[in-house]
């Protein structure tokens, strides 16, 4: 039995005598009227400018906020004139801003200390520093400066230790350059190309231990264009510490790895010990002032909720980077990490700045003060008032 596609078609042979079958009888066309003809050149053009604004809207937003659209620039050394010290700062206080419009050879002269000093009330550790401070010194370039780091190794110190700045284009970010055994020092230059806010840390093995120790710090590296001037500017950075006695055991605490590896630490402090920035070292501002803090997280394992009870961030430059968001709460910082946070004080009174996973801040030791004085501006805020109904009890 043939298939459909093998059956061959029928042909239908009509009689021959039968007559032609009658023609077709077309309708008669009828002319479209001017209404109509307005009606479709309308429409014509209205899709028309449909199509035209469809387009300059998906160009507009590829050049703008289309995703993966940013340009990877190419980042060149710029000639440099003259030279200068870098001025460096111990915790809170910041290097003054940068007021040249030029690229510089910038000295930076850094000691790594390793010392015996407070981590809270009756307890002592043997942190390992540079410039003597937990964090260390405050590093403030311009971008396109070529910085020469000189590092010092005091010759008290036990172990070899080196830098790694998160702000170096190079091998181990200077690490590999920056070997300093006890009682030697090394130099290293690099050039500061992307502008931002950058942790530096030691990173000799193992460089987890040399972290917790609390070897690290911050470098500023200001934009060409300079950053707009505040009232105030201080430095805050967090650490978490491990001790071989729980919270608040007396007497000089060595290191516990065990601790560390856990990720279970003992303190979680701002600049190095419990109490930092409280009583006679709260942080000082006043009413009607802005203030931008210059914020950073060493780790080495735990990453920060920061957060100032009190106040709405203006401005936060994220992962230490140069775009800011605006009226932020809490902002997270990983360990490395860093970010700056902007914002004006409006209401007298005790700011209070923490980690916001809270059992750090009030069982651990994140916890910190800014004090504000001045009249209230703005209206910001009443203070308590009177319950409905009070008055008439």
């Amino acid at each position: 039995m043939p298939t459909l596609l093998e059956q061959e078609p029928t042909v239908v042979i009509p009689p021959r005598h039968s007559a032609p079958p009658p023609a077709p009888v077309r309708p008669r066309r009828r002319r479209p009227s001017l209404a109509f003809v307005e009606v479709a050149v309308l429409a014509v053009l209205a899709l028309a400018l449909a199509v035209l604004a469809l387009r300059r809207s998906t160009a507009t937003a590829a050049a703008g906020a289309a995703p993966f659209s940013a340009p990877i620039p190419e980042r060149v050394a710029p000639a440099v004139r003259g030279q200068e010290v870098a001025q460096l700062a111990s915790p809170p206080s910041v290097p003054r801003r940068i007021t040249r419009s030029y690229a510089t050879k910038v000295i930076v002269n850094l000691e790594v200390v390793e010392k015996t000093m407070r981590l809270a009330d009756g307890v002592e550790y043997a942190f390992w520093t540079f410039g003597g401070t937990v964090p260390g010194s405050f590093i403030r370039v311009r971008e396109g400066d070529q910085v020469e780091l000189r590092l010092k190794n005091h010759p008290g110190s036990t172990v070899p230790h080196n830098i790694d700045l998160h702000a170096v284009t190079g091998p181990g970010g200077g690490a590999e350059a920056s070997l300093a055994v006890p009682g030697q020092e090394s130099v290293f230059r690099f050039t500061a190309l992307n502008p931002g806010l950058y942790a530096y840390h030691c990173a000799f093995a193992p460089a987890s231990l040399h972290v917790a120790n609390g070897m690290y710090g911050l470098i500023l590296v200001e934009p060409r264009e300079g950053m707009p001037a505040v009232d105030r500017e201080y430095y805050v950075m967090q650490g978490d510490f491990y001790t071989r006695g729980a919270h608040g055991a007396p007497g000089l605490q060595p290191f516990d790895m065990a601790k560390a590896v856990a990720e279970q630490p003992d303190y979680v402090v701002f600049n190095g010990s419990v109490g930092s920035l409280t009583g006679d070292n709260a942080l000082k501002a006043r009413t009607g002032e802005t203030v931008r803090l210059f914020v950073g997280n060493g780790g080495p394992n735990l990453t920060s909720s920061f957060h100032v009870i009190g106040e709405v961030f203006d401005n936060v430059f994220t992962e230490g980077g140069t775009t800011a968001q605006h009226n932020v709460q809490t902002t997270s910082i990983p360990p490395g990490g860093a970010a700056i946070v902007e914002f004006r004080t409006e209401t007298p009174g005790k700011l209070v700045l923490v980690d916001h996973a809270l059992f750090r801040a009030f069982n651990k030791g994140t916890v910190g003060l800014m004090q504000v004085e001045g009249e209230p501006r703005g209206g910001a805020f009443a203070g308590p008032v009177p319950a409905p109904g009070a008055a008439g009890r």
